[in-house]
């Protein structure tokens, strides 16, 4: 017997949604947003799932509906965010909240049962659109994850998910979901009893049936610590507690994850409808502040270099990878390029230690996620049978980019190109991982130079999303886009940069970490200042970052950033005696910090060294002030910043804060460096500078492009001139 044919809303603009009614009258809506990649919601599909909704109502004998998607690796990535920025007030943004809402709320009151069977990315809107549905089953698939990540973006969920989501899984867990915006695979959902069954892709449908046959649905209460932390007892005690922490985490600079606290709490107090209200208005507003428009402009920036970095037609992304060098960034460089990129690594050290450690790196990721029932045993090993390695060149000749991650010395990368070029195919990319060297001076005696670029990784490589590609002059275009193919794959965010020294995250760096040395020298304690930076909004504070960079590695770098930029490069001259008592940062265990460790393990506690003081001749005292410290220290970055975009190290204002937040740190919520400084205004920018170039000498002085800027009242960023259309992350 055939199904009956397919009904759809009479909206041929977005037939974004097909219902089919099976012959077992079991209604399958079917989801396939016309000319995406993913599927997302977006405001016109109200009319068009409202209509379907009706239409199924009208069959008498339906038994129940399944939501699917027709899409191959997504359920519903999220609501498109570029109707956001559309919104000219609150209430613009709060409607669309409401609109969501009502949706949802009237697939939660159907008579029948509505299944959701999710396979793929199911976020955001997705997931609240999941959690209406009487029963959510997934498929088991790695593509399969969930997740709330509002929060990324400055905001909250907005179409009911602060209700239900708490109702479902318990306020612990639904915050944790929330506040960090993190995404759950198949196996911890169902852990969490966020859906009722994980299977196979293949038999999803199938398995979506056998639920709508079971009926409507009442679902068990929560497990009894739950309901006691929801009880009115309890209930003030776990919220308090929640809101220090979170507070703690985000200094007042967030306002969305406090939000998403309260309004957990006033939906438990007051009940759903009164959630659901407050819900909407609270995410109207936030829609309107300045740090989910600066959080908003960076994802539609991350998501526009990752376009850019699609191979155009005919661009042959690499296939296979060899890394030279198994240490620390050469291990964490292989780990997301096969892990990640799915690519067949081989690595070159000359040591089975350092092969060894490479291969350690890899499998210890794989692990932590097979611990948390991410990762099946047998797909671990699949994963680990993409790394191989040696101490010689066996395998290279197939490879078509090779990674150079060795130590930080001219001959010697020198001598990796001359290597590769000996052992590998004619047409194998050299890219090297340099963070101060000139990618032309590696280039130098090259045979082929122009497959030679720079690609540079952060660290911890698995950790930081950014990656700077630096050609040289010699460099192709297809060089050039079988780098950006390659870190496309790795799962990072991209920048060209120009071949300059420090490309553009270390010289901004360079600056900023110098002048907390400065407030050191002058007398400032080591923990005031990371203090007073961490409390500007940077994950950790200078001199921290200088411990996790190495001071020698710093050190080194000052000297070639000076000799081609200038004095304003300098480090302070004592920084010497740190050197010369064998002060390298965390990697000794000795640095601004002390890293003592117990029975070989180290301690999760690290305390400023106070002995550092008597090596620098001075007497520690709080004097400054954080604001000042703070001022001194982002002002030389923000004006540095502006530098390289005038020299054209960078292309582009939104490369350049891509660079900064995903680089180094610079506090997300600013949106950057440039979009911090319209936000302050180039004049007023000026106007500290000038007045610190005055108290604390000539390296304040602002450079000629935020002069012309203030001169001619031009923002880095013109009004309108942002992307308008993107899922959430």
């Amino acid at each position: 017997m055939n199904a009956r044919p397919p009904l759809s809303a009479a909206d041929p603009e977005t037939g974004a949604f097909t219902l089919t009614i099976r012959p077992d009258n079991i209604g399958v809506i079917s989801i396939d947003v016309p000319g995406e990649k993913v599927n997302t919601l977006q405001a016109a599909f109200a009319r068009q799932i409202m209509a379907l909704l009706q239409q199924a109502q009208r069959h008498a004998a339906l038994r129940g509906l399944i939501l699917i998607s027709d899409k191959p690796d997504s359920f519903i990535a999220g609501a498109d965010i570029g109707m956001l920025d559309a919104c000219r007030s609150a209430l613009q943004a709060q409607e669309l909240a409401q609109q969501g809402q009502a949706i949802f709320a009237s697939i939660e009151a159907l008579p029948f049962p509505v299944v959701a069977a999710i396979h793929g990315a199911c976020l955001g809107g997705g997931l609240e659109l999941a959690l209406a549905c009487d029963r959510r089953v997934c498929s088991s698939d790695d593509k399969t994850v969930l997740g709330l990540p509002e929060v990324q973006l400055g905001l909250l969920p907005g179409s009911g998910g602060t209700q239900r989501l708490p109702r479902l899984i318990g306020a612990p867990r639904a915050l944790d979901l929330m506040l960090s915006g993190r995404r759950l695979r198949a196996g911890q959902a169902l852990k969490w009893r966020l859906v009722d069954d994980v299977v196979p892709a293949d038999i999803l449908l199938d398995t979506a049936v056998g639920l709508v046959k079971q009926g409507k649905y009442r679902r068990p209460s929560l497990p009894w610590p739950l309901r006691l932390l929801h009880s009115a007892p309890v209930r003030p005690w776990f919220f308090r507690l929640a809101r220090r922490q979170t507070r703690a985490r985000t200094r007042g600079h967030y306002p969305a994850p406090e939000k998403m606290i309260q309004l957990v709490r006033y939906g438990l107090d007051n009940g759903d409808q009164a959630g659901y209200q407050a819900e909407a208005k609270v995410f109207g507003k936030l829609v309107m502040t300045p740090e989910s428009a600066a959080l908003r402009s960076l994802f539609f920036a991350s998501a526009a270099l990752k376009k850019q970095s699609e191979p155009a037609a005919g661009d042959a992304a690499p296939r296979r990878i060899g890394i030279l060098g198994g240490g620390l960034m050469g291990g964490g460089i292989a780990c997301v390029t096969a892990l990640r990129a799915g690519l067949p690594v081989r690595i070159r050290d000359i040591n089975e230690e350092g092969i060894d450690s490479a291969l350690r790196h890899s499998w210890l990721a794989l692990e932590k996620r097979r611990r948390s029932k991410g990762l099946r045993p047998a797909e671990q090993q699949r994963q680990m049978l993409l790394i191989s390695g040696g101490t010689d060149f066996h395998g290279f000749r197939r490879v078509d980019l090779v990674i150079e991650a060795v130590y930080e010395d001219l001959a010697l990368k020198r001598q990796m190109v001359a290597e590769v070029e000996r052992n590998a195919a004619p047409a194998t990319i050299f890219a090297t991982n340099t963070s101060s060297l000139p990618i032309h001076q590696i280039a130098a005696g090259a045979q082929r130079p122009q497959q030679v670029i720079g690609l540079h990784y952060f660290s911890p490589v698995e950790k930081m999303p950014l990656v700077e590609v630096i050609p040289h002059a010699q460099t192709s275009a297809a060089t050039i886009a079988g780098a950006l193919a390659l870190a496309r794959q790795q799962g990072k965010t991209a920048i060209v940069v120009a071949d300059r020294a420090g490309f553009y995250v270390n010289r901004i760096l360079a600056p900023y970490v110098n002048e907390a040395a400065r407030c050191l020298i002058e007398g400032e304690p080591i923990d005031a200042i990371d203090q007073a930076l961490v409390g500007f909004g940077f994950p950790v504070g200078p001199l921290t970052l200088l411990d996790e960079v190495g001071i020698d590695i710093a050190l080194k770098i000052a000297p070639i950033l000076t000799q081609q930029l200038g004095e304003r490069f300098s480090a302070p001259p004592a920084l010497e005696a740190l050197l010369a008592d064998e002060r390298k940062g965390r990697k000794n265990r000795r640095g601004f910090y002390l890293y003592p460790t117990r029975r070989g393990v180290w301690r999760r506690t690290r305390r400023a060294d106070r002995s550092i003081y008597p090596l620098l001749g001075v007497a520690p005292k709080a004097h400054l002030g954080a604001a000042l410290i703070a001022q001194r220290c982002v002002m030389l970055l923000l004006n540095e910043a502006a530098r390289c975009l005038d020299e054209g190290v960078i292309q582009c204002a939104r490369d350049g804060d891509i660079g900064a937040v995903f680089g180094l740190g610079f506090p997300p919520f600013t949106g950057g460096p440039f979009r911090y400084i319209d936000r302050l205004g180039v004049d007023k920018v000026v106007d500290t500078l000038l007045l610190l170039q005055q108290q604390f000498g000539d390296r304040f002085a602002p450079c000629a492009r935020l002069l012309a800027q203030r001169d001619q009242r031009q923002p880095f960023y013109p009004a309108g001139a942002e992307a308008k259309r993107s899922p959430s992350p």
